[in-house]
């Protein structure tokens, strides 16, 4: 495809873009592309009017009485929101503290159950940080060597040798639905299935996922599910994390923090704990009144334009994207590092070169008028394209191609050097 026949589908798919009004909901930089909405999503702007409000009409004039009058409950408001974005009923998704934190407790009783053989499982392409969390309760309960499936490289899952795993050493096993390297999707329903068949339980961490993809815990048999609400769903940095539990294990399953708020009536102040019944006995301290005020508008945004929708655009905006980079990019080096297959593939692609991060430098601190394009770097050699349907155009990853063909083709990135600071 020419560059002048490419642009010209571009402008007319944003034309054409069902999706387009919901860019206006969020605060944009002039002459700025911001492809990282899948490590921190933008602002909402409706965010700001809310943190207003509560900040100034209920911290600020309401004070203590705002408990009763607005924020006990907000994180039902919140939770009963995500269940509708994730096909599951209200009473089994908490909002609250992190997603290391809930796969932390998530994890640690289903262990206490005994419910499932208490063997853990991962593999090499899972978030390193819930591996820590797997690792440490491997040693605090002294159990068998934590399995980490290695598939001989961490673009791609090899089904069969993750299913031969399961049947042969079977317990708990943690898998983030969309990996974070190269945006690989796992088979959601067909594995739950598989591990139901093999006594045992996938606990999914879908923060690489949710806001961006159709997820339907219900239609896909999900018992056990975590994630983060600051990526694909523009909750704000650090916004608090979910918890999901299907009912079926609700009674069966208690935390290993006995918080107040997980208490049955933590206002009756009582000197003994009891645990609340339901999803509530997963929560623990005071909410954080002002992060769950930040993250409903996104989540809100979310639900209005609706999963399946946003699923649609990304496939489309990434298929545009991989023809491009086929085109214009792959002759020059680069490498597509994501799955082509949308099913097989979440909502950003990554591309390697063998000068990546001083690439990532130039599109970061661009010369002349050319946009700023912000993207984001993965050890070794991966340049993420975070494509957030909500407020990501096609015209923007067209700029995106003909800017790293520009940095290429005359060398642009040798006027960076290889220092990489902390946050990339």
């Amino acid at each position: 495809m020419s560059k002048i026949i490419s642009r010209e589908t571009a402008r007319q798919s944003d034309q054409n873009d069902p999706l387009a009004q919901f860019r206006q909901c969020f605060q944009h930089t002039e002459n700025e592309i911001y492809l990282d909405g899948n490590s921190l999503g933008k602002l909402p702007l409706k965010a700001m009017e809310n943190m207003n409000t509560v900040m100034q009409e209920q911290w600020g004039k309401q004070q203590i009485r705002s408990w009763n009058n607005h924020w006990l409950a907000l994180p039902k408001r919140l939770s009963t929101k995500i269940a509708q974005l994730l096909g599951a009923n209200p009473t089994e998704i908490t909002v609250g503290e992190s997603t290391s934190v809930n796969l932390y407790k998530l994890v640690h009783a289903l262990i206490a159950s005994k419910l499932f053989p208490t063997q853990l499982t991962t593999d090499e392409l899972n978030f390193p940080t819930d591996n820590y969390i797997l690792e440490g309760l491997t040693n605090s309960f002294g159990l068998a060597q934590l399995e980490c499936i290695q598939y001989g490289t961490d673009l791609a899952a090899d089904i069969e040798i993750l299913k031969h795993t399961i049947a042969k050493k079977p317990g708990i096993i943690c898998l983030s639905l969309v990996s974070y390297k190269s945006a690989y999707r796992y088979p959601m329903k067909a594995l739950n299935a598989f591990a139901k068949d093999h006594n045992s339980i996938i606990v999914w961490d879908l923060s690489h996922a949710v806001g961006a993809i159709a997820i339907d815990f219900k239609a896909t048999q999900t018992l056990a599910a975590i994630g983060c609400t600051y990526k694909y769903l523009n909750g704000g940095p650090g916004s608090p994390a979910f918890l999901y539990l299907d009912k079926s294990l609700l009674t069966k399953l208690n935390s290993p923090i006995q918080g107040w708020f997980g208490h049955a009536k933590p206002f009756d102040f009582s000197s003994h704990y009891t645990g609340a019944n339901g999803i509530e006995k997963f929560d623990a301290g005071t909410p954080p009144i002002l992060s769950l005020t930040a993250m409903e508008a996104g989540i809100d945004l979310t639900l209005q334009a609706s999963s399946v929708a946003l699923e649609k655009k990304s496939n489309a905006l990434c298929e545009f994207l991989i023809r491009e980079i086929e085109s214009e990019l792959s002759p020059l080096g680069f490498q597509l590092e994501s799955p082509r297959e949308n099913n097989k593939r979440g909502s950003h692609i990554s591309i390697s070169h063998p000068e990546s991060w001083r690439i990532c430098q130039c599109l970061l601190y661009p010369k002349g008028n050319e946009p700023k394009i912000i993207p984001d770097f993965r050890p070794d050699r991966y340049i993420r394209l975070g494509i957030a349907p909500l407020y990501i155009g096609f015209m923007d990853l067209w700029h995106t191609v003909q800017r790293l063909k520009i940095i290429v083709e005359t060398n642009e990135f040798l006027d960076h050097n290889g220092l990489r600071p902390t946050v990339t």
